[in-house]
């Protein structure tokens, strides 16, 4: 594994353990040369899964991008990291075992939003925003009371 901070190509596992969702496995690691300690993730990976991007351009799925977003919606909430890791892992999943080698990137949002939208109203309605490409003021409106409205009815 290649040392982040300064390019050597050998580093030491220090420790290894098993994520809290059993998920993944987290290895500290020391760098043989710089003596620099970092952290990495191996995960399991079933299969090779192409997104198709709504321009029509193919990229491979990158699980950081999903998290990053997942992360972004959920910012100054009170969700547990954890969930937040359950709920891409549970999404990361369902892409690997579908049985496709390529999806449209619209149907992984709508897996996003699907689980956001009992998990957290103010994540769901921020992810909705960039998903569903908001313009205007108006656009939250709408879609805030529609998820207000849906709240009452159950």
């Amino acid at each position: 594994m290649r040392c982040p901070y300064c390019g050597h190509e050998d580093s030491q596992v220090k420790d290894s353990r098993p994520t809290e969702d059993g998920a993944a496995i987290r290895r500290r690691r020391q760098c043989e040369d710089c003596g620099a300690r970092f952290t990495t993730f191996e995960r399991i990976q079933l299969r090779e899964v192409g997104v198709l991007k709504a321009d029509g351009r193919r990229e491979p799925f990158d699980r950081e991008k999903l998290m990053r977003s997942v992360q972004i919606a959920c910012r100054k909430r009170p969700i547990d990291g954890a969930r937040i890791e359950r709920l891409v892992s549970g999404i990361q999943r369902q892409l690997e075992t579908s049985g496709e080698n390529e999806v449209r990137a619209a149907q992984i949002g709508a897996m996003v939003m699907e689980a956001l939208k009992g998990f957290d109203s103010v994540a769901y309605i921020r992810f909705a925003s960039v998903y569903r490409e908001f313009t205007e003021a108006k656009d939250f409106e709408e879609f805030a009371s529609s998820v207000t409205e849906a709240a009452h009815k159950n």
